[in-house]
């Protein structure tokens, strides 16, 4: 039997999850040396020193900001994620802030818990102080969501069955999300177009170098008074002080999001909650079985599924077969060398998959009859191959 593969887990995973890896073929432990492999959820991987026999890294979660993607990608390392898997946790949280912000629920309890004096004199204080807290209802009202992946699709559905208009923007939506969509979501055409029309908006995207302040002061300018925004995302892709700026003005209703600094956690227009957007039971145990299958498919099978640097790859396995998994660079003629390369020791070739995404490729070939050591080492020294192993 062939050694059991090695996981390392860096945070406490979902038992759900790691029942998903047979003891008799997995090793999963937090202190274990040479993995094969990582399981993570939020510790930072960017001052780690991973081992040379690191093949993979699996976040347990959808964002990666954590992981340092573009060193893992130079040493040919797919880093998967868990895109959708707590997309019904952070939808359901999405909603409650809607409802929050709209009818003044944060600072009403606020002013609710401060009441003092006997319940005669509290009722007496309610009726005086509760004008202060006046809200609006949700139908008739435009809800703009930046990023229409699996969170963002399915808050546009639910929004819709409230009542509320939807305006969705996202260049780059999948048709896989498209035909999650409800066709009565409407197409902006642009941020400013989204941001003009809505009065909510909703932030449902990764932060990068194009995400980041993609709420920024000259779009918030663009909003109806009165206007609410919502950041479940990450905290970056908000400009926060534009965004106080036109809560002090008037020009915004209010602001919720999942990010506490000290320049909102006690802002009167603020609600800001402690990064709950996937902390249900139900989130983290659907992240932890994705994170674990796609991870045991990869070391198994070499298939890539929801990588986050590497391209989908799936090759139904030939009986009989050995399989080769290599990593490369997106370069010409990287096929063609390693063809030559079996082609040279009389490996014959039953089945290949090459695939691109960006400056890198995965391939995987199904060989007939067995590869020599000598073989893998040879394709392994050529230019632009990241890694490559017998599956």
């Amino acid at each position: 039997m062939a050694d059991p593969f090695r996981i390392l887990t860096l945070n406490n995973i979902s038992t759900r999850g790691l029942d998903r890896l047979p003891r008799e073929r997995y090793e999963v432990a937090s202190d274990i040396g040479r993995p094969d492999a990582v399981l993570v959820r939020s510790a930072d991987m960017h001052k780690m020193e991973l081992p040379e026999s690191v093949r993979a890294v699996a976040r347990a979660g959808a964002g990666t900001n954590n992981v340092p993607i573009a060193a893992l990608s130079k040493r040919g390392i797919p880093v998967f994620n868990t895109p959708g898997a707590n997309a019904n946790a952070v939808k359901e949280l999405v909603l409650a802030g809607i409802l929050m912000a709209a009818r003044n629920i944060g600072p009403a309890w606020l002013f609710a818990r401060s009441l003092s004096g006997d319940d005669a004199a509290i009722d007496v204080a309610v009726e005086k102080g509760k004008k202060n807290f006046v809200g609006f209802e949700l139908p008739g009202k435009t809800l703009g969501i930046i990023g229409l992946g699996a969170i963002g699709v399915a808050v546009a559905n639910s929004a819709q069955a409230l009542g509320m208009s939807v305006l969705g923007y996202d260049p780059q939506i999948t048709v896989q999300r498209a035909w999650q969509l409800s066709a009565s979501v409407q197409q902006a055409l642009s941020l400013d177009d989204l941001f003009a029309r809505c009065d909510i908006v909703t932030v449902h995207v990764p932060l990068n170098e194009h995400t980041k302040g993609v709420v920024s002061e000259a779009r918030l300018k663009l909003m109806r008074k009165g206007g609410v925004i919502l950041n479940f995302a990450r905290g970056g892709t908000v400009d926060d002080a534009a965004v106080i700026a036109a809560l002090d003005s008037g020009h915004l209703h209010g602001y919720v999001n999942d990010f506490p600094k000290n320049g909102l956690k006690d802002h009167p227009k603020v609600v800001t909650l402690p990064h709950l957007g996937a902390s249900t039971n139900e989130a983290e145990e659907n992240c932890a079985v994705m994170a674990a299958d796609q991870l045991k498919d990869f070391l198994e099978n070499g298939t890539i599924r929801n990588s986050v640097n590497f391209p989908e790859s799936v090759l139904a396995r030939l009986p009989g077969t050995m399989r080769l998994a290599i990593a490369n660079s997106n370069v010409p003629n990287m096929v063609g060398q390693i063809s030559t390369c079996l082609a040279a020791d009389k490996v014959n070739i039953a089945d290949l998959l090459n695939k691109s995404r960006g400056e890198y490729a995965y391939t995987l070939i199904d060989v007939d009859g067995s590869v020599q050591d000598s073989t893998v080492a040879k394709i392994r020294s050529i230019e632009g191959v990241l890694s490559a192993r017998v599956v």
